[in-house]
């Protein structure tokens, strides 16, 4: 630290020729001057990487020249690293509430009836005159839901259309209060039409009877209610509906009777598959789920002060958002009953709100491609834009449905509503519609269910997220790269072995970040954090074959990373046995960008202190230079603001400089000793006058103050380095083609100081 600066230039600007080039002594280069070990997508024009040590040469070449490859790693990063962080977060909220089969499952279910006259209880089951199998709905069912309906919105316009034509398709979600709206509009139309005691309301059990030639009402002035199973398997029976519409509203007139067929979506597009509105259709909007449960608990009236203790005990208790997140009738219907026993609703609705039967039910009753393959692909790309996630859907579709000779008739928009109660299509005013679950947890327990339950379905899943690794859209890779991380939850040893290894020693640098984020993600929970930083450790300390150097440096990359975030302590030691492999120098690169990231996640201080005990000794030791190297490759990269990233800085300047004043003692030393080797003291000049003409100008005053004040630093840590800088500082202010002010500047400012 004490030689002295001589005034001799050289190419590019002033040199020292008592201060040794930029090559550090190192062992021989067995690479062929090709750079390997780079960073994800390193120099590949230079040739194939090869097993063995990689050489200072090689490794240093590669950190000072980079390529555009480089840079776009460090951004893609940067913002998968953001988005892991964001999603990792949000899941890991209420990690109470979110692993299957923690909770009992809720397996009743509320019947829908409506108000009928209670004689129906008379009619035996089945009928004369072949009318098919029926089934009078008993009293209480039908009080239930007659005394407290609460009328959707269209409730007029399907009652006239019911009372005129006799028979109503009325369409609407599972859950949404169709069998309830079905039962009411019977009951008044009945009594419109002048049933005799309001009429009595039946079950039919053989839902296509009524597509028989010879069909009737078995009984005389009653309504009937038909359900159609959901899907396009109970909606394609009747197909022939609209050609025997004709007959059918001419047996009920006769007898003076009315009929509801009750379904989804695809009975809708079923009965009108041929252009004509033959067939009265009413399309049930649900009714808001909180006035349900209000209308069940108080009654038609209800006192103002009994309604605003109500609503303040379903707001304080998170009843209200349930309801939100989970709109069925059914639910309403059920929270309304723990209110009225007295028992506590808002244990009842945090139950409720448990993914876990969720997941399982909804599983249960689809098992169809098409709607697993839209719920996979939405709790892969949660938040992405519709087309983006339809696109992935209908991919997956492909893969797990047998070969069409066409494409197919798919239009899961249109389901959303229906098989896809969960997820809601949120407008976006700044972009296309976003696809969202109506409840943050339900993804992750989506995919876990998914990739632990369907293990016919594993493999075509794990290959379809494969490819969205290569998606072009950043965004795609980094939820996908999540979504591997989340499948780990359910077995880390498998995930292990089955695809992050193979992913982390890939060719692709794609692939490797993937696997990074994708190992934070595992490792962001408790009880799989020890397993991911013991498998960091091994990968870290492995041996110098082009797969073991991929795996450490994937290793360095996630230590960087979300994990590195959280524990700091545990990322510096997993950066160390990546870069402490003696004469082996191949993943420096690695470590060097691994540091950056953990920086850009606000741990500057840690790392910094890393750097500083790695090169304690101040000597030209393979440990030294690479860590100093390390160092001033992290005050050149410059910050990149990300949408909910932890660091804070100036865009276009590295973080170092603009976080400068909270780590001076640690920077001042840091770069006295780069200045002092050797090896490197070409490099750290480089760096340090980067700083003063290009990213002092960008970061304004305050950069330039803490520049003033860093150099002010450096000379006081000996007076070879005042000399120096002075030097320095001076022929960079005079150099002829390339003359800096700022160094003009911080020369003038040195020069006053004692």
């Amino acid at each position: 630290m004490s030689e002295e600066p001589t005034a001799e230039p050289s190419a590019g600007g002033p040199t020292d020729r008592s201060e040794p080039g930029p090559a550090p002594t190192s062992a021989p280069d067995t690479t062929g001057g090709a750079p390997t070990g780079a960073p994800e997508g390193g120099s590949r024009e230079a040739g194939p990487e090869q097993d063995g040590p990689v050489s200072a040469d090689a490794a240093m070449r590669s950190l000072q020249e980079g390529t555009a490859a480089d840079d776009a790693e460090r951004s893609d990063a940067q913002r998968a690293g953001a988005i892991a962080d964001l999603i990792a977060r949000r899941l890991n909220a209420d990690a109470s509430g979110t692993r299957i089969g923690t909770l009992a499952l809720f397996n009743d279910t509320v019947s829908f009836g409506g108000g009928f006259n209670a004689g129906g209880e008379r009619h035996p089951r089945g009928a004369p005159r072949g009318g098919g199998t029926v089934l009078p709905l008993g009293a209480a069912e039908l009080a239930d839901h007659t005394e407290l309906f609460v009328q959707p919105e269209g409730y007029g316009s399907a009652l006239s259309a019911l009372s005129e034509r006799r028979l109503l398709v009325l369409t609407g979600p599972s859950g949404s209060g169709r069998e309830a709206t079905a039962v009411n509009l019977l009951a008044e139309a009945l009594a419109l039409g002048g049933a005799d005691g309001g009429g009595v309301c039946h079950r039919l059990l053989d839902p296509v009877a009524v597509l028989a030639a010879d069909w009737e009402p078995p009984v005389k002035d009653s309504g009937y209610l038909l359900a159609v199973e959901d899907g396009r398997a109970g909606a394609r029976d009747f197909e022939a509906l609209p050609r025997r519409l004709p007959a059918v509203v001419a047996a009920l007139r006769h007898h003076g009777c009315h009929l509801v067929l009750t379904g989804g979506q695809d009975l809708a597009v079923t009965v009108r598959a041929d252009g004509t509105e033959a067939v009265a259709v009413h399309v049930l909007t649900p009714v808001d789920p909180l006035a349900v449960l209000e209308r069940r608990v108080l009654g038609h009236g209800g006192a103002p002060s009994a309604r605003a203790a109500l609503r303040a005990t379903l707001a304080s208790g998170s009843v209200a958002d349930t309801l939100r997140e989970m709109p069925a009738a059914r639910h309403a219907a059920r929270l309304a009953a723990d209110v009225r026993a007295g028992r506590d609703v808002v244990a009842a609705a945090a139950a409720l709100r448990d993914p876990s039967d969720q997941v399982r039910t909804w599983f249960d009753r689809h098992r169809n491609p098409e709607a697993v393959a839209f719920a996979l692909a939405a709790a892969v790309l949660e938040d992405s834009g519709y087309l983006t996630v339809a696109e992935a859907a209908v991919r997956l579709r492909a893969a797990l449905a047998a070969p069409e000779p066409a494409p197919p008739d798919v239009r899961f928009r249109d389901r959303l509503g229906d098989e896809q109660q969960w997820i809601r299509l949120d407008a976006d005013t700044s972009g296309p519609p976003r696809v969202r679950f109506r409840s943050p947890l339900l993804g992750q327990v989506v995919l876990i269910y998914a990739w632990t339950g369907l293990d016919g379905w594993r493999e075509p899943l794990l290959s379809w997220l494969r490819r969205l690794l290569d998606h072009h859209d950043l965004e795609v890779r980094a939820r996908a790269a999540v979504a591997a991380g989340i499948l780990a939850w359910a077995d880390h040893h498998y995930a292990v072995h089955r695809f992050l290894t193979t992913w982390a020693a890939a060719d692709s640098w794609q692939l490797r970040q993937a696997a990074a984020t994708a190992l934070g993600v595992a490792g962001s929970r408790e009880e799989s954090a020890e397993a991911v930083w013991e498998l960091l450790h091994g990968w870290a300390r492995g041996g110098s074959s082009v797969r073991q150097r991929r795996l450490a440096g994937t290793a360095a990359n996630t230590a960087g990373g979300l994990l590195g975030r959280e524990a700091p302590a545990r990322a510096v030691a997993v950066l160390h046995d990546a870069l402490d492999r003696d004469d082996d120098w191949g993943t420096l690169p690695s470590v060097a960008w691994g540091g950056v990231h953990l920086v850009h996640r606000g741990r500057a201080r840690e790392l910094l202190d890393a750097y500083l005990d790695w090169s304690a000794p101040r000597d030209h030791s393979p440990m030294v230079v690479k860590s100093l190297s390390a160092f001033l490759f992290a005050t050149g990269r410059p910050y990149e603001p990300v949408t909910g990233g932890p660091a804070e800085g100036v865009s276009g300047v590295p973080l170092l400089l603009s976080a400068l004043p909270a780590h001076e003692e640690r920077m001042a030393e840091l770069w006295a000793r780069a200045l002092a080797c050797g090896p490197l003291r070409d490099r750290a000049l480089a760096a340090l006058r980067e700083w003063i003409d290009v990213h002092a100008e960008r970061g304004g005053r305050p950069a330039l103050e803490a520049l003033n004040r860093l150099l002010w630093d450096v000379s006081r840590t000996s007076r070879s380095h005042r000399e120096r800088l002075l030097w320095w500082l001076g022929a960079w202010a005079e150099d002829r083609e390339r003359p800096s002010r700022n160094a003009a500047l911080l020369r003038d400012a040195l020069a006053r100081t004692t």
